[in-house]
């Protein structure tokens, strides 16, 4: 199992440091335009994995889309992070050039791979990776809503001060401050409805501080959040190479289902070894479905 990783910042480094320390791979390619950046995070990574006690071969590589050939998973991270006042939409007009010119050079090498996108305005950058390539619908998969989900949880165990595996829940829509979805109807902990310990009010809250989860983050570092954006994608990674069948929330391509049409919007999805094995209906209320047409939107409106 072949995996890269394009963009050896923060945030592709954690997610590179995530997959090898889980050891399912075999190999993890980090690719990045800045000469010999990419070439010292895998050196740096790989003197950690006698103490991490993990297996998986590291290289780093300076722009070479050849030593790419054959990946099995290709993820793409590179482009500008935010930072503090800015969304996550004004990143569009230079990161769209760079995740258009970083998939084809991706394809060219691994026709058949399953490519998963980071890069923000992930909803939309992952619209123009199914614009502009000839990859299945299957293999194109937008991150946002694994992030977004993990974010709502902690909010939840907080709220609720609990173990945060007490906690299950999901967020849905546009990975956006003010398209995200957090369904605090089918929140649970350990199977209870967290309404039957939080009043709405607090769960209100909870809804709030999810949805500018990485906004908050930003202002507080000066920049876009790696950790946890790294542990989402390595999670789904792991959920494809060991063919798992997880259920994630992740931006994909719509066309019908929700009763939305040619856009990339976060859903409930299967993950396995074919990338989205199946998109998951859940049945919304009528104020849920509304949000989803208004994230919808609002994502439309950035794709144009």
């Amino acid at each position: 199992m072949k995996i890269t990783v394009v963009g050896a910042g923060a945030v592709g480094a954690s997610c590179a440091e995530y997959i090898a320390i889980k050891n399912f791979a075999s190999e993890v390619v980090l690719l990045d335009i800045k000469e010999g950046y990419a070439e010292g995070k895998a050196m740096d990574l790989m003197q950690t994995a006698s103490l991490n006690g993990f297996d998986t071969k590291i290289t780093g590589i300076t722009n070479d889309y050849s030593k790419t050939a054959n990946s099995d998973i290709c993820v793409i991270t590179s482009g500008i992070p935010r930072k503090p006042g800015m969304t996550r939409e004004e990143l569009i007009g230079i990161n769209a050039g760079i995740v258009k010119t970083v998939s084809a050079n991706l394809i060219s090498h691994s026709p058949n791979t399953i490519m998963i996108v980071v890069s923000n305005p992930m909803d939309t950058m992952a619209y123009l990776v199914h614009k502009s390539t000839k990859l299945h619908k299957n293999k194109i998969i937008g991150m946002g809503g694994a992030l977004d989900s993990a974010r709502f949880k902690y909010r939840l165990a907080e709220a609720l001060q609990s173990p945060i595996s007490d906690v299950d829940g999901m967020v849905l829509g546009g990975h956006s401050d003010t398209g995200m979805i957090p369904l605090t109807r089918f929140a649970t902990r350990n199977g209870v409805p967290v309404s039957d310990f939080l009043s709405e009010e607090r769960l209100s809250q909870v809804k709030e501080d999810t949805k500018v989860g990485g906004a908050t983050l930003t202002k507080l570092l000066g920049t876009s959040a790696w950790y946890a954006p790294g542990a989402a994608v390595s999670a789904m990674v792991q959920a494809i190479a060991c063919d798992q069948k997880k259920m994630f929330p992740c931006s994909v391509m719509l066309e019908g289902e929700y009763g939305l049409n040619d856009i990339c919007l976060g859903v409930p999805v299967i993950i396995g070894k074919n990338g989205i094995e199946k998109i998951v209906k859940i049945n919304l209320n009528k104020a849920e479905a509304e949000n989803m047409k208004v994230s919808a939107e609002a994502v439309k409106k950035v794709n144009e």
